[in-house]
């Protein structure tokens, strides 16, 4: 068995788990004003280490959704589990592009947690690096000297973007210029990842389909 957990593992229940769990964390911050304990039962696969990243949005309606805080773990370095509650926190309250998140706005705000995979390096040639990417199953990480800039697959979605301008708009995600994608100087990396989001504010927790997203997306 790996030691850290690839998202394609994860089944809805553990996702769901998961969800819970960053909600729970933020409300438990607001009770008490302290990390919350581990909670009880915790499935033994979310003991295992991961990467995810947590999404806070606040919700108008099941078609719009405005970003609150995004803030996640690239590397496996510490058990799942631990890394949505305490991520969930640092999305909440230490987005840098937002204020932090105050305690009315819990009813009106969704929870998404999105576990990713390890990175996959691209080939160095422009023509390989376009066809290494597929939107609708990818993430990038985009990493120049000390710039680095993340975007998760559901971006891409969200936006209507194509491969070429996921590349591009990673890279201005780094701070870097939009084709820096094409320099070998440039390292490019996508990530798979499984994504569970609360379908409205304390509500029904599902898993995101994004291959189904882009295909109704296209239609």
């Amino acid at each position: 068995m790996n030691e850290y957990i690839d998202p394609e593992e994860l089944d809805d229940k553990e996702g769901i788990f998961l969800v819970k769990t960053a909600r729970e964390s933020v409300e438990y911050w607001f009770e008490h004003k302290e990390t919350m304990p581990f909670p009880e039962r915790v499935p033994e696969r979310l003991l295992r280490k991961g990467a995810a990243f947590i999404t806070i949005e606040t919700y108008y309606g099941p078609n719009e959704r405005e970003l609150r805080g995004c803030i996640g773990f690239m590397e496996p370095i510490k058990p799942l589990i631990e890394v949505v509650r305490d991520v969930a926190l640092e999305a909440a309250f230490r987005d840098p592009r937002f204020p932090p998140l105050r305690r009315d706005e819990l009813e009106s705000v969704t929870f998404e947690v999105s576990v990713l995979s390890k990175l996959e390096e691209a080939p160095e040639n422009v023509k390989d690096r376009l066809n290494f990417v597929k939107v609708g199953r990818d993430g990038l990480v985009i990493e120049r000297g000390w710039a680095k800039g993340l975007l998760l697959p559901q971006v891409p979605i969200e936006y209507g973007w194509d491969e070429e301008t996921f590349l591009s708009e990673t890279c201005l995600k780094a701070g870097l210029w939009p084709d820096c994608w094409t320099d070998s100087k440039t390292k490019v990396y996508r990530f798979r990842a499984r994504l569970w989001r609360e379908e409205r504010p304390k509500g029904n927790i599902r898993r995101r389909d994004l291959s189904e997203e882009l295909k109704n997306l296209l239609l």
